[in-house]
């Protein structure tokens, strides 16, 4: 078992920087690929990127590329996903989410945060 918590979202003018954090509780919190997704109102939850156990690989959506980062400290538990250059366009409920492999497809996920939500005004 894994529990997730986000924090660290909020409201930022565009262009602005934001980093979020997933703490995660669980002995086995190291054996897992992390992911954060995001859905804004109305659409679906989709990929933002993901990052590997073992911190070799990671992966990134179109949009983000160049602009967002996913670290990991699997020491301390946690998975972070820094953001740059935010857009309007970003706006949405971010989640973390643990899973056996690197997928887009949500429901490849086995356990999820509770979300944090992030805001870019003009």
């Amino acid at each position: 078992q894994v529990q997730l918590v986000e924090s660290g979202g909020g409201l930022v003018q565009a262009g602005g920087s934001l980093r979020l954090s997933c703490a995660a509780s669980g002995r086995t919190f190291s054996l897992y690929d992390m992911a954060w997704f995001r859905q804004a109102p109305g659409k679906e939850r989709e990929f933002v990127g993901g990052i590997s156990w073992s911190v070799h690989s990671t992966y990134y959506a179109d949009s983000v590329k160049g602009r967002f980062t996913i670290s990991r400290d699997n020491a301390k538990n946690t998975v972070s996903l820094q953001m740059n250059s935010l857009k309007p366009e970003d706006t949405a409920v971010y989640y973390c989410a643990a899973g056996s492999t690197i997928a887009t497809m949500w429901e490849r996920y086995d356990y999820w945060g509770q979300g944090t939500q992030v805001t870019v005004s003009l």
